[in-house]
């Protein structure tokens, strides 16, 4: 962290902040006009009309602006660099999106600047089963493990469909077809069993006290298989990139096969298809408004898609996989409302609780509640429009980016530092 930049946060934390007058959009609870949030270390203290707060707390007068949770990217590939994928095998769990991160890049900043606070940040499609995600908050100046969102749950990408057999069939090399696909991802869950049932094995002997457990050998360690392992135990959300009906259906299929939950499709431009098999599997999907066309599994993508799902009970959130979009998903969110009429609190859930769901941190951010992280955005017009740009956003409870005073927003990075 620069000089300038410890000196401010040191300036914000631990102090109280009232943030007064602001038409308060909670997500959870409806909106309260003239409202107020009490922030106490970083947390969400107490939200109403009337709030006490200490007399020494430092006051944000919103003016009546508009007050909403930070916004959360369920899908961005940005601060990584040319390391998004690892396109030498097929098979890459053991990677890890946190040995990339780039935590100066200055794609964090312009998101802040449009009011995403969380962020994650997952592995190409280049492979059937890729590298594992890391989740940041957008402290863009901070050091590098400020911007870790402290213990996020741990996520992995899948993909199917055109992106692995193109990579892989352009070398001739197994997979080149939709079979291929899925008969190398059943193979390396195979191997992934065969792994825990060898460990378990030992495990036992030496848990028994067996007279050779003495000189029993454990089985090889094996960064890959481990991996693999623990999206069998359970202990990786799987976040899979899946554009078509049949793929979901067959993605499902395999899930159940071997035992793992999805946490959510990606893309997912088809899922107005299954809507009801992802509803009842608890599957959510992370899509766009209305992209469509720019290949042949987005073909069928229909921009009523996030709302039809929704209807059908599907936890849908609005993404960016775009270093452009990410700075206006308030924008690509309101498009549910023109199509297939989403009400305001259901678009506006689509960027904050039901992404911060996806991401696995909805107990901590996502909407304006007490007990949640501090993540605030103040609008300075309707945020569900093309008018609306934020004003200031703070993150457990500190200004990071301030547009109302010139350089205060870059207050926490200063180029060449």
């Amino acid at each position: 962290m620069t000089l300038a930049a410890s000196a401010y946060a040191q300036s914000a934390a631990h102090h109280d902040v009232i943030i007064k007058n602001a038409t308060v959009m909670t997500v959870t609870h409806g909106n309260i006009p003239n409202g107020s949030v009490y922030i106490k270390d970083g947390k969400i203290a107490a939200v109403g009309e009337n709030v006490n707060a200490p007399a020494t707390a430092t006051v944000i007068d919103a003016g009546g602006r508009y007050l909403t949770p930070g916004i959360v990217d369920s899908h961005s590939h940005i601060a990584l660099d040319d390391d998004v994928n690892e396109a030498t095998s097929p098979i890459t769990p053991h990677m890890m999106m946190k040995d990339a991160f780039d935590y100066q890049d200055k794609a964090i900043y312009r998101a802040l600047a449009g009011g995403v606070t969380t962020s994650l940040l997952l592995h190409g499609s280049a492979n059937m089963i890729g590298g594992q995600a890391v989740v940041i908050k957008h402290k863009f100046g901070a050091s590098r493990d400020e911007l870790l969102f402290p213990n996020a749950p741990r996520s992995i990408k899948f993909a199917s469909g055109e992106n692995p057999k193109r990579v892989y069939g352009a070398r001739d090399q197994l997979p080149s077809t939709r079979m291929g696909n899925f008969a190398v991802q059943r193979e390396a869950l195979v191997q992934a069993q065969d792994y825990m049932r060898e460990w378990d094995a030992y495990n036992d002997k030496i848990k028994r006290g067996d007279k050779d457990a003495r000189d029993a050998t454990p089985p090889k360690h094996d960064l890959k298989l481990e991996a693999l392992a623990d999206i069998l135990r359970g202990k990786l959300m799987v976040q899979i990139h899946c554009y078509r009906a049949d793929e979901m259906l067959t993605e499902i299929a395999m899930a159940k096969e071997f035992g793992y939950k999805i946490r959510a499709f990606h893309h997912a431009l088809e899922a107005y298809k299954v809507a009801d098999q992802l509803a009842a599997n608890n599957i959510a999907i992370a899509t766009f408004s209305d992209w469509w066309g720019y290949k042949q599994e987005a073909w069928d993508a229909i921009p009523w898609n996030a709302t039809m799902s929704m209807r059908k009970g599907v936890r849908v959130a609005i993404k960016s996989d775009s270093e452009d979009y990410t700075r206006r998903l308030n924008q690509e969110a309101a498009k549910t409302i023109r199509y297939g009429g989403a009400t305001e609190e259901e678009a506006l859930k689509m960027i904050t609780l039901n992404a911060a769901w996806i991401v696995g941190v909805d107990d901590r951010v996502g909407s304006i509640d007490v007990g949640k992280d501090a993540d605030l955005v103040i609008w300075n017009g309707y945020p569900l429009s093309s008018y609306g740009v934020p004003d200031k956003v703070l993150i457990d409870g500190e200004v990071y980016f301030d547009r109302t005073q010139p350089g205060l927003g870059t207050t926490h990075y200063k180029e060449g530092e």
